[in-house]
Parts: C-alpha cells; sequence; structure tokens
C-alpha cells in the first residue's frame, strides 16, 4: 500500500516526546530501534536477486562486494524520511530508492579503498585487493550503470542520482587537492558537505520526495562525516586506527581542522613525517573535546531542522542520537 502525505500543518502524535527522543538508545540496535527490521531483509533479498540477475561475468565481484558488515545506513534514511512525511507503509518506489543509494555508495567504498591503499573494510580483503585494480574499476562503473536502469522510469530520482555522483567527484578531487593544507573548520564543512553530506541530502530528498527535509540530511551526513573523524582518531593511537591514512595522506578531518590553528602542528601537517605522524596523532587526540561540541551543534541544528520541517518527526531523531553516539566506537 502506497504512503499518503498528511494534509495540512506538521503533525505531532499525541505520544511524541522530545525528552524521551533525546535519550533514545545510540547503541547497535538502530535497525530495531526504527521498526525497519523486515524493510532491510527484504532490501538484503532484492541485492541479492539483483546480482544474480547481472552479468555472469560481474557477480564473482559483485558477491565480494555487497556480501557481509553493510550497515544499510542510508536505505534507513530513505525509509525513515519517508515514514516521517508520508502516512502508511513505505511503498516501491521507496523501497528502489533505498537499493539505488546502497548501490552507489558501494560503488564509493570501492573507489575510496583503491585511493586510499585500504587492503582490508570490515575485517575482509577489499575488492580491488581480491581481484584486482581494473575489475575493481570495472565493477563500480558497473554499478552506476545499473543503478540508472533501475530508476529508468523514475526522472526525479535519475536528476537526484546525477546530483549525487556529480558532488560526490567534485568533493573526492576537492578533499585530494586540499590535503596537507593548514585550513580550517569553514574548509572541513565544505568538503563534508559535498562527501558524506551529499549523500544524505539525496536519501533525505528521495524518501520524502521533496526538498524539505533537504537540510535535515546535510546536517545528519556532516554529523555523520564528523562522527567518523573522531572515531577514527580514537582508533588512531600508535598509529594503528582506522585514521591512520588519513594522518598519512594530509586529508582535512574535524579533529584535524581543530589541531592545526596551532602553527607548529600546522607545520607538521604540511610534511607528515614519520615521527611528525605520531605527533600529529596526538595532538588530533587533544582536539577531541572541541571537536565533540561541534558536533553537538551539529546534532542539535539537525534535530531542529527535524522538528520543524517533518510531519513526524520521531524517527529522524532516533537517526541523529544514534549517528551522535557514533563517535565513540
Amino acid at each position: 500500500m502506497e504512503g499518503k502525505v498528511l494534509k495540512g500543518q506538521r503533525v505531532l502524535l499525541p505520544e511524541f516526546d522530545l525528552a524521551e527522543m533525546n535519550s533514545a538508545n545510540t547503541g547497535g540496535g538502530i535497525i530495531s530501534d526504527l521498526r525497519l527490521g523486515s524493510e532491510i531483509a527484504r532490501l538484503k533479498s532484492e541485492v541479492d536477486k539483483w546480482i544474480d540477475s547481472c552479468s555472469e561475468e560481474m557477480r564473482p565481484t559483485l558477491r565480494w562486494q555487497f556480501s557481509g558488515g553493510a550497515k544499510y545506513f542510508r536505505p534507513l534514511t530513505v525509509f525513515s524520511c519517508f515514514r516521517a512525511m508520508f502516512n502508511g507503509e513505505i511503498d516501491k518506489q521507496a523501497r528502489i530508492a533505498a537499493l539505488v543509494v546502497e548501490l552507489i555508495h558501494n560503488m564509493t567504498l570501492i573507489v575510496d579503498d583503491i585511493v586510499d591503499e585500504s587492503q582490508y573494510r570490515r575485517k575482509k580483503l577489499t575488492l580491488h585487493y581480491q581481484f584486482g585494480i581494473l575489475p575493481a574499476l570495472m565493477t563500480s562503473g558497473f554499478i552506476v550503470s545499473e543503478a540508472y536502469r533501475l530508476v529508468r522510469s523514475h526522472p526525479r530520482t535519475i536528476e537526484l542520482v546525477s546530483e549525487l555522483i556529480s558532488r560526490l567527484g567534485v568533493a573526492e578531487c576537492l578533499q585530494w587537492r586540499l590535503r596537507r593544507r593548514p585550513l580550517g573548520f569553514e574548509d572541513w564543512w565544505q568538503i563534508a558537505s559535498e562527501d558524506t553530506g551529499s549523500m544524505f541530502e539525496i536519501c533525505a530528498c528521495l524518501g520524502s520526495r521533496g526538498e524539505r527535509l533537504r537540510r535535515f540530511g546535510l546536517l545528519l551526513g556532516v554529523l555523520y562525516h564528523g562522527c567518523d573523524d573522531v572515531a577514527d582518531v580514537r582508533g588512531v593511537e600508535a598509529l594503528g586506527g582506522g585514521g591512520e591514512a588519513d594522518v598519512r595522506d594530509g586529508i582535512l578531518t574535524l579533529p584535524a581542522s581543530i589541531a592545526i590553528r596551532n602553527p607548529e602542528i600546522s607545520a607538521l601537517f604540511l610534511n607528515p613525517t614519520e615521527e611528525a605522524r605520531r605527533q600529529l596523532a596526538a595532538a588530533f587526540q587533544a582536539a577531541l573535546p572541541l571537536a565533540e561540541q561541534r558536533l553537538d551543534e551539529l546534532a542539535a541544528q539537525a534535530k531542529s531542522e527535524a522538528i520543524e520541517n517533518a510531519r513526524d518527526p520521531r524517527d529522524l531523531l532516533t537517526l541523529i542520537n544514534y549517528t551522535r553516539g557514533l563517535s565513540a566506537r
């Protein structure tokens, strides 16, 4: 059954309690917290069916890329934004949108792993390490072509997917061009907005079938990006965590944008020798309290957007609370 838009003003159901939502569980049970277990199971099945329908030549790389470990946070955002604006069960168009954003997300993971020279993702060999650079690149292109095929009868979805891929390309080039430069929070915001921010922004537009939740999606994505930056730094002690590549490559993360305001740290950031990397890791650790404060501000802005623009913002607030908790992982 297709959902029907709630007419008139935004509706807050009688049992809605903002204080309760602010204290929502930020643990790992986001799928169950959102009551979307059946939809995610259906999405997994649709991914499997899609792979089975693809060229036999591509199935091994596709099965490798899509097997295990997915968090499905972007499809969850599509579904949650749909429910925040419509009254009814999640419909076919929303499910196709969720599938397509999961495909595009995996395309970006393949490219990121190649650029970062990552050997493992989620404790499994990355696609290019398992199959080689050429098969990985061709698989990423194949995924994009399939995403467009799946939405060929939805012109607005095609426009949004095109916007997303364009902005992701800009973000990757921008981030790489600005590496090892003593830049600040505004520059980090620009990168995060075009990278993770654009993904969640498009998820919000696809789910809500309009523009009212676009800024909410942007803020959620930037929050996710920043929490990931902070979590990587928490694991970078002795350069053994997920942020090692960022330190090595001089990537402008949220903690880096704060730490390099110190001229001495900025000089090290410009020339990250092995010894400099250790000092940078310590400086980034010291920047975490201010980074967490920035994340709190982002979360508060996202909540305001959700409450102001959603018909029923409860699921969106749950998403924000969960995302905010990721920096402590």
